[in-house]
């Protein structure tokens, strides 16, 4: 991967041009490996990376020599999201699984401490279970958590597992971290993720990835229903539906050039 098309990276857009080698990259680098694409003097990308560090858009990795993006970074990409071109685009699909499925249908990104709604659509059926844009949910115990969490690699899922409270919220929720792992490892074979009232009482939910262009999950697209309308077995027949879906949110967000 070349950065650099000139000799020269104009300053004012060298910290720009580490974003954008991590997000390239999709996985946790240290700076020496950054500028192996950017060949900028071996100070300058230690000062970059840590006025960076110091601001909030990177954070260290598990192994603390390498960085990756922070929260500050990822509101932003967030934000992009909701840019009107592509939100439009992104709620239309949206609207067009829950009218085909019948339920809510919502979108959701990882943060620091659980996953954030950033778009939905709702069922038209009165009985419905309300969580809005801008709500947070446990990882350990809901269909979108629990995916996002299967794709960690297993040095990362430890270290984010042992600062995780496994608070029991539903009648099914997973409160042991061995159990917790058998669920994880049976999401990743499956390649979808599902909550059987882990997080609240008769809710039931499903949910599919979208995957960036460094196949890497970027965002969890889901449905939820009272299980005394739809069950469990019945959601999972329209897994196809949320993959199909996802595959469209996927080009919109990283398969068209500007």
């Amino acid at each position: 991967m070349k950065i650099r098309d000139d000799d020269k990276i104009a300053p004012n857009l060298r910290a720009l041009t580490i974003i954008e080698v991590l997000a390239k990259a999709g996985k946790p680098l240290t700076p020496t490996e950054i500028n192996e694409h950017l060949q900028l003097p071996k100070p300058t990308i230690h000062r970059l990376c840590t006025t960076l560090l110091q601001q909030g858009f990177l954070t260290r990795d598990v192994d603390v020599k390498r960085l990756r993006p922070a929260r500050r970074l990822r509101l932003i990409s967030a934000g992009i999201m909701t840019s009107s071109r592509i939100h439009i685009a992104r709620h239309a699909i949206l609207r067009d699984v829950s009218e085909a499925i019948g339920e809510t249908c919502n979108l959701s990104v990882p943060e620091e401490n659980g996953m954030v709604y950033v778009d939905r659509v709702e069922t038209h059926w009165p009985m419905r279970f309300q969580l809005p844009v801008g709500s947070s949910v446990p990882f350990h115990c809901t269909a979108s958590g629990k995916l996002f969490l299967s794709t960690l690699e297993d040095v990362q899922l430890d270290k984010l597992l042992s600062t995780l409270k496994l608070e029991q919220f539903a009648r099914n929720t997973i409160e042991n971290v061995d159990d917790l792992k058998r669920e994880l490892e049976a999401t990743r074979k499956r390649g979808f993720s599902r909550d059987n009232e882990e997080f609240i009482d008769n809710l039931i939910a499903v949910s599919v990835p979208i995957i960036d262009q460094n196949q890497a999950l970027f965002a969890a697209l889901a449905f939820h229903a009272p299980k005394q309308r739809i069950t469990l077995e019945q959601a999972e027949e329209h897994v196809v539906t949320l993959r199909n879906a996802a595959d469209k949110l996927a080009a919109i967000l990283f398969g068209e050039p500007d």
